[in-house]
């Protein structure tokens, strides 16, 4: 992920596509005020989606050492992900490049077996490694785990709960990453910065490492897993439209490990 924005460049400065086949303009439009706003459209079929969430209390932090450095440039064209939303996606029982239909009584009968595998799942305490920019504009987040469930058996686990879930998931089964930001245009700098030799890749991972020096190691601890019904694409992450059923991490059993 690192190297993304080295091997494929800004491409978000050109509309380029999301990490999910679409593009920024699918996602946002310009309000009156010239801010980003999100172009909120139904998902149909919902979207459900199994992420662990971090405490707004970690969250805010977080967002705080983004805006000190990314504000100052993008003002607004860059979209913060909400401290309350801040999730590392883990699995779907359905996703839009493979929509699984279900029935009331079937979503039910899934939040029951996710809540059997919560049940068996330490809370996770982690530590942020890098921030790392894409080329598709999003600032992650890469953590490693220091104690709790691993994140491959947790996916594992939810897995085996959701037999009906597409065989395709949307992302890595190691990694636990969160999205802290979204940038959807060109950053505003002097006159004489401006010019076509101008090094955009340079001038943003300078602005990554400043981020990475003020959060760098920073430690939080996550504890609930969240079961979300997106009723509009991308609601996590757009401030959507979304049904949450939140469920405690309760270390019971054979999830009584550490790793």
């Amino acid at each position: 992920m690192a190297r993304d924005l080295d091997e494929r460049g800004a491409a978000f400065l050109r509309g380029g596509e999301t990490s999910q086949s679409l593009t920024l303009s699918d996602l946002f439009d310009t309000g009156d005020d010239g801010a980003v706003v999100p172009r909120l459209k139904a998902a149909d079929p919902p979207v459900r989606a199994n992420v662990l969430h971090l405490d707004p209390e970690f969250a805010t932090v977080i967002s705080k050492a983004i805006k000190e450095v990314f504000l100052p440039y993008f003002d607004k064209v860059i979209w913060f992900q909400n401290t309350s939303m801040y999730h590392f996606s883990m699995f779907h029982a359905s996703h839009h490049l493979e929509p699984i239909v279900a029935t009331d009584d079937e979503i039910e009968a899934e939040v029951e077996a996710i809540k059997r595998v919560t049940k068996t799942v330490c809370p996770l305490k982690i530590v942020l490694d890098r921030v790392v920019l894409t080329s598709t504009g999003v600032l992650l987040g890469l953590w490693q785990v220091e104690s709790g469930t691993d994140p491959t058996e947790i996916r594992s686990r939810l897995r085996e709960a959701l037999p009906r879930a597409p065989q395709k998931q949307l992302y890595d089964p190691i990694l636990l990453h969160t999205s802290f930001a979204r940038i959807l245009g060109h950053p505003k700098l002097p006159e004489e910065q401006s010019a076509p030799s101008f090094d955009h890749v340079k001038f943003f991972h300078g602005l990554v490492a400043q981020v990475n020096e003020k959060i760098h190691g920073f430690q939080a601890t996550v504890s609930e897993l969240w079961y979300v019904e997106e009723y509009d694409v991308l609601a996590l992450a757009l401030n959507g439209k979304m049904k949450v059923r939140r469920l405690h991490l309760g270390c019971n059993r054979q999830g009584n490990e550490n790793s």
